[in-house]
C-alpha cells in the first residue's frame, strides 16, 4: 500500500532526527573531556596535599609529583637538583645527583653503591622507611606498587616528631644518669625495689627475722694517725670497695658505712629463708676475711707498716626494718636489740676473728666449722650470750679435719677431731666404745 505525501513527509522527519544523534567520534570526544577533567581533578588534589607525592611508571620514569616533593630537594641541595625532577626523568638519575650533592648524610659509600641500594629497596615497596635529609628535615616514606608495575610514594614530614623523640631520649638519658648516681647511695636491692614500684617511699616499717653483720678495722685510729689524709682516703676507699663487692656478691643489703665500720643485713628486701640468709652472711664474712689476708700483703708492699685486720660480729634475730625519718628525709635501715647484739659481738671479737651468736650458729653449723668461745657479757643484755668463733667452711677443709655431725630421732653426734687434744680423743674413744657395746647388746624396740 502506497504512503501519502504527509506520511512520506513525517517519515523524512524521523530520519533526520536519527542523524542528529551523536556520532562515535562525538562520544570519544566527550569521554576524553571527562577523563581530562578527572585527571585534572587528580592533579589538583595531589598538588594540594601537605605530603610529598610522586608517581613513577614501570620504567621508574617520573609521571607526576607535587611541589611539596620537590621542596624536600630544594631545602636540602637547592633548586638546581630540584629542576631535574620533571615528568619523564629517570628516578635514579636525579637521586644519584642529589646523593652526590650531599642530600643523604646518613648514607655512606659511593654513588654506585647508593644507586644499587635504591634498586634493592624498590623490591620491598611495602616497607616504610625514615630518611634524614641534609637540611635537617626528616621524612617517612611509604611506597606502594601500582597495577601497571610502577609505584606511588608519599613523603610525610616527621621532623617535629623526631625532634621530640630526640628531646625525650635526652631527658631519658639525663634521668638514667641521675638514677645511676643516686643508686650509689642505696643498696642495689633497695634501689631496684623502689624503682620497680615494689616498695613505696614512705615512712613505714615491719618486723622480720634478719641476720645482721657488723665489721670494723682493729686499731684503725692508730693507723690513721700515721697516714696523710690522701693516703688514708685511698686506703679506706679501697677497703670499703673490696668489702662491698663481696657483700653484693652474696646478696647482702649494705645498710651504711660508719667511718671504717660496715653494717650489713640479710633477709630484706629479699630473702631466701632464715637459714639460707644466715649461711650466706657467714660465708660472706669468711670471704671478706680471706680477702683481707690478700689485701694485707698488697698494703704492706705499698708501705703501710701495720697491716689492717678486721673484726666481725654476726647475729640472727627479729628486727624492725623499713624507712625511718620524716616525709622529707628518710633512711632505710634496721633497729632493735638484734642490731645492738651484732654490734656488741663485733666489738668483743679479736682482730681477724668472726664472732657469731648461738642463734646464727644453729643455722650454719652443718656447713661451717665453728668453735665455742664461751659466754660473754654484753652491754644492754640481762644475760650472758653464748658465742662461737667461725673457723672455715667444711668444704674447704681436709676430710680428716672436718667435724662429724649426725642427728637421728634418738641419736646425735657432733665431733671435731681436729680441735681435740690427745686427752680429749682418748675420752671420746672410750665414750664411743661404750656406746657401741650398748648398741650391740641392746634389743631393738618393736615396730
Amino acid at each position: 500500500m502506497a504512503r501519502s505525501d504527509d506520511e512520506r513527509q513525517d517519515g523524512g522527519k524521523v530520519g533526520s532526527n536519527d542523524r542528529s544523534l551523536s556520532s562515535p567520534r562525538d562520544e570519544v570526544e566527550r569521554l576524553n573531556k571527562a577523563l581530562e577533567s578527572a585527571r585534572q581533578q587528580f592533579v589538583d588534589t595531589v598538588m594540594s596535599v601537605q605530603e610529598g607525592f610522586v608517581v613513577f611508571d614501570s620504567e621508574r620514569r617520573l609521571v607526576l609529583c607535587n611541589d611539596t616533593y620537590r621542596q624536600f630537594y630544594v631545602d636540602a641541595v637547592g633548586q638546581e637538583i630540584a629542576d631535574l625532577i620533571v615528568p619523564g626523568a629517570y628516578q635514579l638519575d636525579f637521586l644519584a645527583a642529589a646523593f652526590e650533592a650531599g642530600m643523604f648524610p646518613d648514607v655512606q659509600g659511593t654513588t654506585e653503591e647508593y644507586v644499587e641500594q635504591r634498586r634493592q629497596r624498590q623490591k620491598e615497596l611495602r616497607r616504610a622507611v625514615e630518611i634524614r635529609f641534609s637540611s635537617g628535615t626528616w621524612a617517612q616514606v611509604n611506597e606502594r606498587p601500582t597495577h601497571d608495575g610502577g609505584y606511588v610514594a608519599v613523603y610525610t614530614d616527621i621532623t617535629e616528631l623526631k625532634r621530640r623523640e630526640a628531646e625525650l631520649a635526652e631527658k631519658t638519658n639525663v634521668l638514667e644518669r641521675l638514677s645511676n648516681q643516686l643508686a650509689k647511695y642505696l643498696s642495689p636491692q633497695i634501689y631496684q625495689s623502689i624503682f620497680s614500684g615494689r616498695q613505696e617511699v614512705k615512712v613505714a616499717s615491719s618486723r622480720k627475722k634478719l641476720t645482721v653483720f657488723f665489721s670494723d678495722i682493729a686499731d684503725f685510729t692508730e693507723t690513721a694517725d700515721k697516714l696523710e689524709s690522701e693516703e688514708l682516703t685511698q686506703l679506706l676507699n679501697h677497703y670499703l670497695t673490696e668489702m662491698s663487692r663481696i657483700a653484693l656478691e652474696y646478696g647482702a643489703t649494705i645498710d651504711k658505712f660508719i667511718g671504717d665500720a660496715i653494717m650489713i643485713f640479710f633477709g630484706d628486701p629479699e630473702t631466701k629463708g632464715v637459714k639460707a640468709d644466715a649461711q650466706a652472711c657467714v660465708r660472706m664474712a669468711i670471704a671478706m676475711r680471706d680477702r683481707m689476708d690478700e689485701l694485707q700483703r698488697i698494703w704492706s708492699a705499698s708501705g703501710i707498716e701495720k697491716p689492717l685486720r678486721c673484726r666481725m660480729g654476726i647475729h640472727t634475730d627479729y628486727c624492725t626494718v623499713g624507712n625511718f625519718g620524716s616525709d622529707d628525709r628518710m633512711d632505710y635501715t634496721i633497729i632493735g636489740g638484734g642490731v645492738n647484739l651484732a654490734s656488741r659481738l663485733e666489738a668483743a671479737s679479736s682482730p681477724g676473728e668472726i664472732l657469731i651468736s648461738y642463734e646464727t650458729h644453729a643455722h650454719i653449723k652443718s656447713d661451717i666449722l665453728c668453735e665455742e668461745r664461751g659466754e660473754v657479757d654484753v652491754k644492754g643484755m640481762a644475760y650472758p650470750v653464748a658465742t662461737y668463733r667461725v673457723i672455715d667452711l667444711h668444704e674447704k677443709m681436709n676430710i680428716g679435719d672436718r667435724p662429724v655431725h649426725a642427728e637421728l630421732p634418738h641419736f646425735q653426734l657432733d665431733m671435731d677431731v681436729a680441735s681435740m687434744s690427745a686427752d680429749d680423743q682418748r675420752k671420746a674413744t672410750a665414750e664411743l666404745s661404750r656406746a657401741l657395746e650398748r648398741l650391740s647388746s641392746g634389743t631393738p624396740k618393736p615396730k
